[in-house]
């Protein structure tokens, strides 16, 4: 294969990529009522670190988020809609320095493709809102060898007691 053929070919793989992963991000859920607002709304609703990270897919430092140490049993919620996204029981200690879980709950996150970085992440998001939350990658614990690492400001911790 030649160098013009692969940068072709790797145009429209990407542009396919692309696509495909902006409808599957807009797709309807089940019952989940999509919440859009305009921006001066999410800004009055949110701090401008979370504006930051929910609406323009900002990142927070490492180890910043007081939601590394949260140990108790509950719910992490999206920020933006209130929207339940984690279980507690699938939290564990990535050592990445932001909060990680090994799955999301199932329909409350869309993802899509992510090219800032030149490489190819996925990128995730509430389902409900859109708010950009993290990156997940194929590298977390059983049982299924993925890490959601989220921002810890995309979240709120809503305990069970």
């Amino acid at each position: 294969m030649n160098r013009r053929t692969f940068v072709q070919l790797s145009t429209i793989a990407i542009t396919s990529l692309s696509l495909g992963t902006q409808l599957r991000l807009y797709a309807h859920h089940g019952d989940i009522k999509k919440i859009s607002l305009p921006e001066g709304e999410w800004r009055k609703r949110l701090t401008a670190d979370q504006f930051h990270i929910l609406r323009k897919a900002g990142t927070e430092y490492p180890y910043s988020s007081a939601l590394n140490h949260e140990k108790r049993m509950g719910t992490y919620h999206c920020a933006g809609c209130d929207m339940a996204l984690f279980n507690s029981t699938a939290k564990y200690d990535s050592g990445t320095g932001w909060p990680s879980f090994y799955e999301s709950i199932p329909g409350h996150t869309n993802t899509k493709t992510d090219f800032k970085l030149i490489y190819p992440r996925t990128e995730y998001h509430c389902a409900r809102c859109g708010g950009h939350q993290g990156h997940v990658f194929d590298d977390g614990p059983d049982p299924t060898g993925q890490r959601w690492c989220n921002n810890g400001l995309a979240l709120k911790f809503v305990s069970r007691s």
